[in-house]
């Protein structure tokens, strides 16, 4: 990779940034929209007992809307994506002399940022709300799963935005997606013994379910299913699976 392709990531990282925070809405949407789950449903159901729970239902719930504000955010990657194609900059930047492997890694480190700048927001929320911490070691580690989860994220967005054309057809398919994957991945109930079986297998079988399952484990500590490192170890495995789909898709799409 040459200098022209290192400035083009930079560039279309920056971009990516300045739209971001130009947009006030799209700031106060992302990040309002899990506050509404975390406060009504935390505070909500923390009078509920849930079979294999420990602790308050805020603190179980807490991660999952970390993992819920990094997808969310990491959906308008896609949707800019059909932005640039209807306006006509991303054949623009197709057609520069720049390889499209930059173009790609460039979109994927600005859409993973702020998806991850949004997770973080959400975090601290919740640790002045007084979801308790393991240790500083699982802090960090609960940093690395949210950045490979906002990397599989904007992966995934760049995987549907390049077979689609508009954008009400993008955002129909991504809620159709990630709403079934959001309530299989135990972010608002305990993935254990006392579901259906049928039901514990879809869970297994939902990407999501690991990666909320990392985020718990490495920063509450407790009703995590899996070690947070082989939850760390499987996320890894995925991102670079979807990151290369989402690549390879991207370079055969058109503007």
């Amino acid at each position: 990779m040459n200098r022209r392709d290192l400035q083009a990531i930079y560039m279309l990282w920056l971009r990516q940034m300045k739209r971001f925070l130009r947009a006030k809405s799209r700031v106060l949407s992302t990040i309002i929209q899990p506050l509404f789950f975390l406060f009504i449903l935390g505070f909500g159901f923390n009078i509920a007992v849930f079979p294999g729970m420990q602790g308050s239902y805020i603190n179980f719930l807490a991660p999952g809307i970390i993992a819920m504000a990094i997808l969310f955010s990491s959906m308008f990657t896609g949707v800019s994506v059909l932005w640039d194609k209807q306006s006509g900059f991303l054949q623009e930047v197709l057609v520069a002399p720049v390889s499209r492997l930059s173009i790609v890694i460039g979109r994927t480190f600005g859409g993973a940022t702020i998806a991850l700048f949004q997770g973080v927001i959400i975090m601290v929320i919740s640790l002045a709300l007084g979801v308790p911490i393991v240790n500083i070691e699982g802090l960090l580690l609960t940093l690395v799963i949210m950045v490979l989860l906002s990397f599989t994220a904007v992966g995934f967005g760049l995987i549907i935005a390049s077979k689609m054309h508009d954008i009400e057809g993008f955002q129909s398919i991504m809620s159709l997606i990630l709403m079934p994957l959001l309530f299989l991945s135990s972010m608002f109930y305990p993935v254990n013994v006392s579901l259906p079986k049928w039901l514990l297998i879809l869970s297994y079988c939902n990407p999501l379910f690991y990666m909320i399952d990392g985020i718990r484990g490495s920063f509450t500590g407790v009703n995590n299913v899996l070690h947070p490192l082989t939850d760390l170890g499987i996320i890894l495995a995925l991102c670079i699976i979807v990151l290369g789909l989402g690549s390879y898709f991207f370079n055969k799409s058109e503007a």
